[in-house]
């Protein structure tokens, strides 16, 4: 393996920074495809995004920014209340967050966070993300269950027994093998992506739409993906074997992922965040080099510029990422509960479960709290009952909970 210590070729950290987009291409294209965005916006801004997130952080931090899965239940049920420009504006709301967290931790350190959002409110939040869509999986999978059993049998497989790089992206795997399967057995329209130019910019989405509801809706959840960043960033400290949370500073890397946050809003793609999965690649390979992160930056926003590359996303069947989908949101209610676990909440106490009971309750049931015209609903509302419930209930020496963990849901 290639360590920093071995200084890579021009050729070798081509290789390596390509690779390391492969490993988050294919999450990067679904979470656009699932919410009606547009993929090759999303791989240009996540391009963007990590250029400006390495040019904040001194190009020392060896991170890729990628669309996160947590945005995409909000994003779905902000477009049903506000439309998709609403939607687009109301993620303006979560670089907000990143930006004050930023300040925050620039003034007062990361004791105020562990208070806010204890592991007894991120955990259940967390399987909010993944359960809130569960309805929506199964019926794009049940529009073709040969398909969305393929391409499900595929991801687990790739999980469960792949080795090295193929076991970091079992859904660009997934995607791939369920799409030869609807070639073999089903009709494919090709003609778009036959007829679609090599070259094409990005749909650019702006938001149109300027109110605060959509954005005050998307501001809960924002807390998840900010608690998973800290917790990305010592995980890359421990790969790299360099202290990043003292320098360039926690606060740094905050601020480069609510700059890529806000340019990803402001141009039509999905909220981009640390790329857990590349960081799993980067244990395996060794290669910590900025520079590596910076190539596969580039590489994503010329991929973008293929039109060729976004007709052939589009034609991908909904059944095929309903079968991923199955998998993705198990994958990251688990996530919650692992949090839960790892952190070693103590779930005989009563504050914690009811804390926990009723955060999924409230997410789960469809609670919706409104003050003429303005309404709050789904993970955003829970997110807050969560917050709320933590600081209210008085909490004993038996509630005492365990160092806080952090699960990523990319």
């Amino acid at each position: 393996m290639t360590t920093d210590a071995t200084p890579l070729t021009p050729l070798r950290k081509g290789i390596a920074g390509v690779q390391y987009l492969f490993v988050a291409f294919g999450a990067t294209v679904l979470v656009p495809l699932l919410v009606g965005l547009d993929p090759s916006t999303a791989l240009f801004s996540a391009g963007v995004g990590t250029l400006i997130f390495h040019l904040v952080t001194k190009g020392k931090v060896p991170i890729f920014l990628g669309s996160s899965f947590a945005f995409i239940a909000p994003i779905i049920s902000a477009t049903e209340l506000y439309g998709l420009s609403g939607a687009l504006f109301g993620c303006l709301g979560v670089s907000a967050v990143y930006l004050v967290m930023s300040l925050l931790i620039r003034l007062f350190g990361l004791r105020f966070i562990s208070r806010l959002f204890p592991p007894v409110v991120i955990g259940p939040i967390i399987m909010l993300i993944g359960l809130s869509l569960s309805g929506s999986a199964v019926k794009m999978a049940q529009s073709n269950w040969l398909l969305a059993v393929v391409s499900l049998s595929t991801a687990i497989i790739v999980t469960l027994y792949a080795r090295g790089i193929a076991r970091l992206i079992p859904i660009f795997l997934g995607i791939i093998i369920g799409y030869i399967a609807d070639l073999l057995f089903f009709e494919v329209d090709l003609a778009p992506i036959a007829s679609a130019p090599w070259f094409s910019l990005p749909q650019v989405t702006l938001p149109e739409t300027f109110s605060w509801q959509p954005i005050l809706f998307m501001i809960p959840v924002a807390i998840a993906p900010v608690i998973e960043h800290i917790g990305d960033v010592y995980v890359v400290n421990n790969v790299a074997g360099k202290n990043f949370v003292k320098e360039p500073g926690l606060h740094r890397t905050m601020l480069g992922d609510g700059l890529a946050c806000l340019f990803a809003s402001l141009v039509g793609g999905p909220p981009v965040t640390t790329y857990s999965e590349v960081t799993g690649a980067m244990s395996l390979t060794k290669i910590t080099d900025p520079a590596v992160f910076r190539i596969a930056a580039v590489t994503g926003i010329i991929f973008s510029l293929v039109g060729k590359v976004s007709a052939l996303l589009r034609s991908i069947d909904q059944a095929i990422l309903g079968g991923i989908m199955l998998l993705l949101f198990g994958t990251i209610a688990g996530a919650g509960i692992s949090s839960l676990l790892q952190s070693r909440v103590n779930l005989a106490s009563s504050r914690n479960i009811v804390i926990i009971s009723v955060t999924l309750t409230t997410g789960i049931g469809g609670a919706v709290l409104s003050f003429g015209s303005f309404s709050l609903s789904g993970i955003g509302l829970s997110a807050l009952i969560a917050v709320l419930l933590n600081l209210l209930l008085p909490e004993r020496a038996e509630d005492k909970q365990g160092t806080s963990t952090s699960e990523h849901i990319h």
